[in-house]
């Protein structure tokens, strides 16, 4: 799945907030994503993605929600 889909996936499964830590483990520990080069997700590359869909996530009190 694209890792969109992971952290919309982790997210509503954990129902609330999250820190991207927490939504990289999550994606991490039930391979909701793989990256070609086959390395784990980081909170990085979580965090970058939020930042590129602001119709989807908001970033409130140091965690990720959803919006929609």
């Amino acid at each position: 799945m694209k890792i969109e889909e992971a952290i919309v996936y982790a997210m509503v499964r954990h129902n609330g907030g999250m820190t991207t830590d927490q939504i990289a483990d999550c994606i991490n520990r039930e391979r909701l994503h793989l990256r070609k080069d086959g390395n784990p997700v980081t909170s990085s590359q979580v965090y970058a993605i939020i930042c590129r869909h602001p119709d989807m996530f908001t970033k409130e009190a140091g965690r990720i929600m959803l919006m929609i």
